[in-house]
């Protein structure tokens, strides 16, 4: 009798643990899957600026994304003489009101077309922000380019900062462009989760892999990798491994004193300067 009240009692015992382990292993994907979109993802809804506030004339478009979603963004037109048209892919906090001074100084320096748009989720972008989201967004923007008789498609460099740098390089697999130019990159979101996060095997539950590690290898144009050297939210250590990935003919340029956000700011010449040197080259 006591045999057989211990072996329903383990029975039990099992079937309880097993059960809370099930409901433990749910409620943390349920958690992580929040935690991963939060650390990924940041936008903001309101837009405190425009190109008007530093100066500079836009149109302000509207385009339809491939699932129907309508995105905004901005088209700053170049000097009369000017060939290039620049596609910017920001970060991946913020919204476009976050970079007008980023436009104002590339405008300044380039004179050529530049066009920004804001990711769905983000600004007055519809939808929520996801991976593929941001892969269709960037193709609805090239095509929207591509429809402007002001802009020759040959002519267009990408230039992509951190999460940007990662759409940027998934779309030059289908449309490459003229020159590639990536800044603050890392080599994948399961890489960085392996840095960030306190356990090991975190980079394997991540659903963004944003690979940048695995696509640069498959792109043929130029390649400039820009990063600064204080860096503390995506470690030069992840530039330089999408740099050795990429193929030639490419660039490496460490920007002395510049941290992730301020790199055309803390090395305004460094940074601009590359670019132009880069751009020369290539042209």
């Amino acid at each position: 009798m006591a045999q057989v009240l211990f072996r329903r009692a383990r029975v039990v015992l099992i079937g309880t643990v097993i059960g809370a382990s099930l409901a433990y292993g749910v409620t943390f994907l349920v958690f992580w899957s929040q935690l991963e979109k939060r650390f990924v993802f940041f936008p903001v809804a309101e837009l405190l600026y425009t190109p008007s506030d530093v100066g500079l004339e836009y149109e302000d478009v509207r385009f339809q994304t491939a699932d129907g979603l309508t995105l905004q963004g901005w088209f700053i037109p170049g000097e009369p003489e000017s060939e290039l048209t620049w596609l910017l892919f920001h970060g991946n906090g913020g919204n476009l009101g976050h970079r007008v001074d980023e436009l104002s100084q590339a405008h300044h320096r380039t004179g050529d077309n530049i066009f920004i748009f804001d990711y769905r989720g983000y600004g007055e972008s519809e939808g929520k922000p996801s991976e593929q989201g941001t892969y269709l967004d960037s193709r609805a923007a090239v095509q929207y380019l591509s429809s402007r008789p002001d802009v020759d498609p040959a002519r267009t460099i990408y230039l992509g900062h951190s999460l940007g740098a990662a759409v940027a390089v998934e779309l030059s697999l289908t449309q490459p462009p003229m020159a590639l130019i990536l800044v603050s990159p890392f080599a994948s979101v399961r890489d960085m989760a392996r840095l960030t996060l306190p356990f090991p095997p975190a980079g394997w539950l991540v659903r963004n892999h944003y690979d940048n590690l695995c696509r640069i290898q498959m792109i043929n144009v130029p390649v400039l990798v820009l990063h600064g050297d204080l860096d503390d939210t995506v470690p030069l250590s992840q530039g330089r491994k999408v740099y050795e990935a990429a193929n030639e003919p490419k660039r490496l340029q460490v920007l002395a004193a510049a941290s992730h956000n301020d790199t055309y700011e803390a090395a305004a010449e460094q940074y601009w300067g590359t670019i132009e040197s880069f751009l020369a080259d290539v042209r």
